[in-house]
């Protein structure tokens, strides 16, 4: 009979028979967060990772903000209060919005976290044409009534309807609630 070449143990490492020594592995990144690159150290436990705190996407941050309505300039507002407008209709994507000390206005849909990163236009084109398999759900992020929507053929036509309405109509936010751009 063969010996078992598995049997064999590393003396020095019983964890690894092979005999070959194996590299330090550091822990696998927590849920949602990014992998060190390559040659980076992850941040110590219970530190927060770099960049935690900083500015968002275009550097707008999450300071006071003035919008402009009916031409007159209108503020200082927290995100928090610019969101509930959103949210309430009364603060449209396109509405001019500036960043405390800063002179320059752009539309309120950059600001990170107010809008949905989901385009009107293309949610109501997808319940349109593809509303009765639940293409516009799944597009939104709810996925259960994506599925739901499908197995039932759009409620045979009536929930596809519906909701190719409330679409038009701007009623229906993404999976976070954020209104659609």
């Amino acid at each position: 009979m063969s010996e078992d070449p598995l049997a064999k143990q590393n003396p020095e490492d019983p964890q690894n028979p092979y005999g070959s020594p194996q590299p330090p592995q550091s822990p696998p990144p927590a849920y949602g967060q990014q992998p060190p690159a390559y040659g980076q150290q992850p941040p110590a436990y219970g530190q927060p990772p770099q960049g935690y705190g900083q500015p968002g996407p275009g550097g707008y941050g999450g300071g006071t903000f003035f919008i402009s309505q009916m031409g007159q300039e209108q503020g200082p507002l927290q995100v928090t209060q610019l969101a509930q407008m959103a949210t309430g209709g009364q603060l449209k994507p396109d509405t001019m919005v500036r960043a405390d000390g800063a002179a320059q206005w752009f539309p309120a849909k950059e600001v990170p976290g107010l809008y949905s990163d989901k385009e009107w236009l293309t949610t109501a084109l997808l319940s349109w044409l593809l509303g009765v398999f639940g293409v516009d759900r799944f597009y939104l992020g709810y996925t259960g009534l994506g599925v739901a929507k499908l197995l039932t053929c759009g409620g045979l036509g009536v929930w596809a309807l519906v909701d190719l309405v409330l679409i038009l109509m701007r009623k229906v936010p993404d999976a976070q609630g954020r209104p659609l751009r």
